[in-house]
């Protein structure tokens, strides 16, 4: 009876063991099963940032002005007697614009080209009498007093012809004055007077402007502060202006049309202005079509300037945070990386970055949105757009 008692026991405590055993097994398969997957890297975009030289723009505000702007008066006194432009047309050098009563200085004209006359015949005379008393002379028929007498007339009558003729030549330039015309090509202004007004020579003699179009002005201001900035740039050898300074000036007008013609700087004003803290710079443009008019407000993009071993990024690949500006690199163990970042101009559709990067970096351009600090990433296509765009621009500046 013990006997069976004993095998029962033995057979319960196997049978105990086996199912803990199998419980084990059982456990330890289901842990395994619950391991998981090594995450999926994210796939991204990527380029790497390789120093290169670029241009440098810089936009200014300007205002358009006439490159000769002539203002018309009036030089002698007298009635207006017709206005022969439409106002704000384009005339032509030398066609007339105002026409004044001719009749007085056409009397004034006369008068002294008869006295003038007058002296001519007088000299005459006495050319013909000294002519007459020379060979008496030589023959002792006239005395020396009497040839000197005639020499004397001719002398007193060719001043009297030279200044008969300096009268004559007034009146006849007074008389020129009564027809108004444009001392050079370009747009009129507003008619000041009205015809029958009686016209003062002088500083109230003002009757209209003409405004030269071709060649235009494009004057913009310069702080003391961008000047100084740009020095230092150049001494530290980030900014390399062009040979002899001849920026080129693009213009953009308003709704981002651009100006067809471009110029070059033709005046930099030496003297501070205390009144706007800057100076004067002005551009010098072609305007064929007086697309350009006086008063207008465009904007001057000043090129020329180049920015060697400059890094580029596109200008997607820049994020905006509270605490400025980052980028997303992929990391050498392939993860997202988030790099704060400074940034300088606009180059296009990029962005120099001054601070934060450093050549051969790889920076995120698509994909980082789903991204997170340390993710794990896949580069699955390299973005060299942003360097093609970089030399194309390059070499546009250089050829301008």
């Amino acid at each position: 009876m013990n006997q069976k008692i004993t095998l029962f026991g033995q057979l319960s405590v196997s049978l105990t063991l086996g199912l803990v055993v199998i419980t084990a097994l059982t456990l330890t398969a289901c842990k395994k099963e619950e391991v998981k997957a090594p995450p999926v890297p994210v796939e991204v975009n990527a380029i790497k940032v390789e120093p290169q030289t670029v241009p440098v723009t810089t936009s200014f505000v300007a205002q358009v002005e006439s490159s000769h702007q002539v203002e018309i008066r009036a030089r002698v006194n007298g009635f207006l007697e017709k206005i022969l432009y439409r106002e704000g047309e384009v005339v032509k050098q030398g066609q007339t614009l105002f026409l004044m009563d001719k009749k007085p200085f056409v009397a004034q004209v006369e008068a002294p080209r008869g006295a003038l006359e007058n002296h001519k015949a007088q000299l005459w005379t006495a050319q013909a009498n000294l002519k007459r008393i020379q060979p008496l002379t030589e023959l002792d028929a006239a005395s020396k007093s009497d040839l000197d007498n005639a020499i004397g007339a001719v002398k007193s009558a060719e001043a009297a012809v030279h200044s008969a003729q300096a009268r004559l030549d007034d009146a006849e330039i007074n008389l020129g004055y009564t027809v108004i015309k444009s001392p050079v090509t370009g747009v009129t202004g507003q008619a000041l007077v009205r015809e029958g007004t009686y016209l003062t020579a002088g500083p109230g003699g003002n009757l209209s402007y003409v405004a030269q179009l071709d060649p235009i002005w494009v004057n913009f201001s310069v702080s003391q502060n961008q000047l100084v900035a740009a020095r230092q740039q150049q001494a530290a050898g980030l900014m390399v202006p062009p040979p002899n300074s001849e920026y080129v000036v693009e213009i953009e007008l308003s709704g981002g049309e651009k100006y067809p013609h471009s110029g070059k700087l033709s005046f930099v004003d030496p003297s501070f202005n205390t009144d706007t803290g800057t100076f004067l710079v002005r551009a010098e443009l072609p305007n064929p079509d007086a697309k350009l008019q006086p008063g207008m407000f465009v904007e001057a993009i000043a090129t020329g300037a180049m920015r060697p071993n400059a890094l580029v990024v596109p200008q997607r690949a820049v994020q905006q945070t509270a605490n400025g500006h980052v980028v997303f690199l992929v990391s050498s163990e392939g993860t997202a990386e988030v790099r704060p970042v400074f940034v300088g101009d606009w180059l296009g559709q990029d962005w120099i970055i001054e601070k934060g990067l450093k050549p051969g970096d790889e920076i995120i351009t698509d994909g980082f949105q789903r991204l997170a600090p340390g993710a794990a990433v896949k580069v699955v296509a390299a973005a060299l757009e942003n360097k093609t765009k970089t030399n194309e621009a390059a070499a546009t500046a250089e050829k301008k």
